[in-house]
């Protein structure tokens, strides 16, 4: 399972690191992650949060494929476009994007998806995760 979230960067992290998403007006970094099925941290990326999800997912991808040959499936969600499904073809790794159901408003956690959404949350609880101080 594969997720990014952005994080506000502090205010003595240079800009040159940070960039800002423009559709979630979030400036500082983005922290992309790969999970396990049991929520373990497999490969994480951070990129400046202007980033697309393409860039990071295919990061993800290829730290993933070097570091065990043995993943088949990636569960993905919907920011993640046509380009990282077809890189996790050429990599031997079938890349699912999870949709979700228009019908239903609000966060409501989608099947296996929301182990990785578990992971960020957990990472929350951690005042050194929940902002980028890292300079």
């Amino acid at each position: 399972m594969t997720d990014t979230q952005n994080l506000h960067a502090a205010v003595g992290v240079p800009a040159d690191t940070t960039g800002k998403d423009a559709s979630k007006r979030v400036p500082g970094r983005k922290r992309c992650l790969t999970v396990d099925v049991s929520g373990l941290v497999v490969e994480a990326v951070v990129l400046p949060a202007s980033a697309h999800a393409n860039a990071a997912g295919i990061a993800l991808l290829d730290g993933v494929t070097a570091q065990m040959d043995t993943v088949e499936k990636a569960l993905v969600d919907q920011g993640f476009k046509k380009s990282v499904v077809d890189h996790g073809k050429n990599l031997g790794i079938d890349v699912e994007i999870v949709e979700r159901n228009p019908d239903q408003s609000g966060f409501v956690p989608q099947a296996k998806r929301w182990i990785v959404e578990q992971t960020n949350g957990i990472l929350l609880f951690y005042r050194r995760l929940v902002r980028d101080y890292e300079h």
